[in-house]
């Protein structure tokens, strides 16, 4: 049989009943109060039927909120005026206690209604709160688990898309950013949508559909914070083309976008920790490979220059030969004591500037005898100037050298970096004597001692 309201009707007709139903279960609630009150008054009289409307205003304010709760204040009063003071069935009072009566009973109803409504509306407050913060830990949790970008980024999408029911892509890059991650996986954006995802990153504004910076596109783009930095931008639609984050959940996505850039921060770490490994690691094999090489032809260039030497003493042989054979085995003594001065043994070999020492090969920085702490950026500049004392390096090389390439540009970076080292490690702060600055040009470390 064929249904005769479709789907959209019926849901027109639920909502209706749902906006109905609590202010008539409130008059059902009062309407039972005055008959309860009705068999009461004959045996007892009416004092006490006033009572009887509270537990009603009570349950009305408590489970539906204010406005059902301040009908059944106003329905009591009327009940009880109607039903229970003289003369009866009007609305008319001759008796100033009655009148009394329902102004208090009015007002007890209409306060007990407000403080039960607030309560519920705490109640239902600390409820959204608390599955709010489970919804935070629970994509903190899954993240914990994660290494790399992709995957981070890959946790990121299929939770954001779940919890607002959207597609979800999440791009990083300036310029023109690449995917890292989408749900569903087979995602393809539009010229206009790339644009809109720099746009977001650059200014660090959400931008699309329902944002305050509009753009020709069905999606919203959200920048992701990692301090002042946006390191990567998540884009959010729905195939229906609504806005995909309600207004009264942005504060929840902005937490949630916090544990994802807290995620992709500790990514980039650790790969920046197995680099330094992977680098220190070929260190070592180069330091003993030249250690190798150094000990093995060491002595046998060695041997051949005292022949040399003594061939020439004695007379013996062709003199312009040996001079020959006894300049080139000098050659390759120097060449091979050059070569193993390139070897990482002189990272062994602290740094000291008065109090202050710099043990690259152990990445420590101490002054006074206790350990600094520096952020990786910070050590990032400074063992890179460390590593070039003396010599000027350029803001370029050295946002290169801690950044990546992507930040050559951002001298603002390198500034706040250059502050907070000499903060820590100048003894004057203000007149620094170890970070020198070459204006318009770039940094240098003066040279140890």
């Amino acid at each position: 049989m064929t249904d005769p309201f479709p789907l959209p009707v019926r849901r027109r007709q639920a909502g209706a009943i749902g906006v109905v139903r609590p202010y008539a279960e409130t008059l059902a609630m009062v309407a039972a109060s005055t008959l309860a009150g009705m068999l009461i008054a004959p045996r007892w009289g009416n004092s006490a039927v006033d009572l009887l409307y509270l537990p009603a205003v009570l349950a009305a304010a408590g489970f539906y909120g204010l406005a059902p709760g301040v009908l059944a204040a106003t329905a009591s009063a009327l009940a009880f005026n109607y039903f229970f003071t003289e003369p009866y069935r009007t609305f008319h009072i001759n008796s100033p206690e009655d009148i009394a009566t329902v102004i208090f009973l009015f007002l007890v109803a209409l306060v007990t209604s407000q403080l039960a409504a607030r309560m519920r509306a705490s109640a239902h407050a600390a409820k959204a709160s608390a599955s709010r913060n489970a919804t935070i830990a629970g994509l903190a949790r899954r993240l914990l688990s994660t290494s790399g970008e992709t995957q981070v980024g890959e946790v990121a999408c299929r939770e954001l898309g779940r919890l607002f029911d959207c597609n979800a892509v999440l791009m990083t890059g300036e310029g023109e950013p690449q995917i890292a991650a989408a749900k569903p996986s087979q995602l393809i954006l539009t010229p206009a949508d790339i644009a809109a995802a720099a746009w977001s990153i650059e200014s660090g504004r959400p931008v699309g559909r329902g944002a305050d910076a509009a753009a020709t596109t069905e999606w919203v783009f959200y920048p992701i914070r990692s301090n002042a930095a946006v390191i990567a931008v998540i884009g959010l639609a729905r195939d229906d083309g609504t806005r995909p984050v309600p207004l009264l959940e942005l504060e929840l996505l902005d937490n949630l976008l916090d544990q994802v850039a807290l995620a992709l921060e500790r990514s980039r770490l650790e790969g920046e920790a197995r680099e330094f490994a992977a680098v220190r690691e070929r260190d070592r094999t180069r330091s003993a490979l030249l250690s190798t090489i150094g000990q093995d032809l060491g002595p046998h260039l060695s041997a051949m220059a005292t022949a040399v030497s003594a061939l020439l003493r004695n007379g013996d042989g062709d003199r312009s030969l040996l001079s020959t054979l006894g300049s080139e085995a000098g050659k390759l003594q120097r060449y091979l004591a050059n070569l193993l001065d390139l070897g990482p043994e002189a990272d062994d070999k602290p740094l000291i500037f008065g109090d202050l020492t710099i043990d690259l090969y152990r990445r420590a920085v101490r002054r006074g005898g206790e350990e600094v702490h520096l952020t990786p950026k910070e050590y990032a500049v400074l063992a890179e100037l460390a590593k070039h004392p003396g010599r000027v390096l350029s803001h370029a090389h050295l946002l290169r050298t801690a950044w990546g390439p992507a930040h050559e540009k951002q001298a603002d970076y390198l500034r706040v970096a250059v502050r907070a080292l000499r903060q820590k490690l100048e003894a004057d702060p203000a007149h620094p004597a170890l970070i020198l600055n070459e204006p318009a040009v770039g940094y240098r470390l003066a040279t140890a001692q």
